[in-house]
């Protein structure tokens, strides 16, 4: 496997345990807006720590970015990251990833699980294509959503944001439900794209199969 060495050019905090890393694009690097790749610390202790993460910006930037939660609790990679500064070096692979747009559709979210989203709508906006796609994103409060201003900024009404934990007008309440999907969607009959917890995953493919959805025309990382 090919590696590179990047060093940390910015970083920046989005939401209380989500940062924003930039770093250097090696020469030549590209890859498709959804995609990941692995990531770890360029340290002798910690290098074998390693985690994939999704690009969020886009291909033609002049640097790579990556939104990345922090669990610190966890005592993983993601712990080591967050004591990270600029001019610190990460090690990072081959792009790779199942989650690439097929056509307009209904993406799915659940915390996190947004960052490889973040890339295509991006890439859509630039290219005016926007519309004709819908975002249904759960996150446990607002104070969880990860760039909701210019999710909602590209996407207007066709943003569908839904909090576990808090009662908000303007925002749906409770878990992603067959219920919700049945009020937020018209036609069934078009491309799905899901990405977030294990458990949410397991949900959301019964549910579309329940109400007809073609398993071909699912979009996920297995």
């Amino acid at each position: 496997m090919t590696e590179y060495i990047v060093k940390i050019q910015h970083i920046e905090r989005i939401t209380h345990d989500v940062k924003r890393f930039r770093v250097e694009k090696p020469a030549g690097y590209t890859y498709t807006p959804g995609q990941a790749t692995g990531v770890a610390i360029n340290s002798a202790e910690i290098r074998k720590k390693r985690r994939s993460f999704t690009f969020t910006g886009l291909n033609e930037d002049p640097y790579l970015e990556f939104t990345i939660k922090i669990y610190p609790g966890h005592n993983g990679l993601t712990m080591e990251l967050d004591r990270l500064v600029p001019g610190d070096e990460l090690v990072i692979g081959n792009p790779w990833g199942a989650i690439t747009y097929k056509g307009k559709g209904v993406f799915i979210a659940g915390g996190a699980g947004i960052t490889p989203f973040l890339a295509i709508f991006r890439d859509l906006h630039r290219r005016n294509e926007i519309p004709g796609n819908k975002l249904i994103f759960a996150n446990k409060t607002r104070a969880d959503i990860i760039l909701g201003d210019e999710l909602s900024g590209m996407l207007g009404e066709a943003f569908i944001s839904i909090l576990s934990r808090e009662k908000v007008e303007g925002y749906g309440f409770g878990h992603i439900s067959e219920e919700i999907l049945r009020e937020q969607i018209d036609d069934f009959n078009t491309n799905f794209y899901l990405c977030g917890p294990p458990s949410m995953m397991e949900s959301m493919t019964e549910i579309l199969s329940r109400v007809g959805v073609d398993r071909k025309a699912v979009t996920m990382d297995m």
